[in-house]
């Protein structure tokens, strides 16, 4: 059994940003980022922390290859915008 994960989500940027470890501004967008996580044990449920977050940069034109960089929460939550970064929690059916 693993003792860690990555997930990775498609965020969308309505903006351009720029990253502390980023050579240069990206256009707004579509991005991957991955989140790897390790399990918190020993706890009678499964629980994960945060180990690191990147952000996959798909090539630019001329460039030689995609790169990715390594970006903290509090960076992707500033760039996505309060919007983006959290969004509202759609509101349960009635009855349940």
């Amino acid at each position: 059994m693993t003792n860690s994960r990555t997930t990775v989500k498609t965020v969308t940027f309505t903006r351009p940003f720029k990253f502390r470890d980023m050579d240069e501004e990206r256009p707004a967008g579509p991005y991957e980022v991955e989140t790897d996580e390790e399990l918190i044990e020993p706890l009678s449920f499964a629980a994960y922390r945060r180990t690191a977050l990147w952000i996959r940069l798909p090539q630019r034109p001329g460039g030689d290859g995609s790169q990715v960089v390594r970006i903290e929460q509090d960076e992707l939550d500033e760039a996505l915008g309060p919007e983006e970064a959290n969004p509202p929690v759609p509101p349960s059916p009635p009855g349940t």
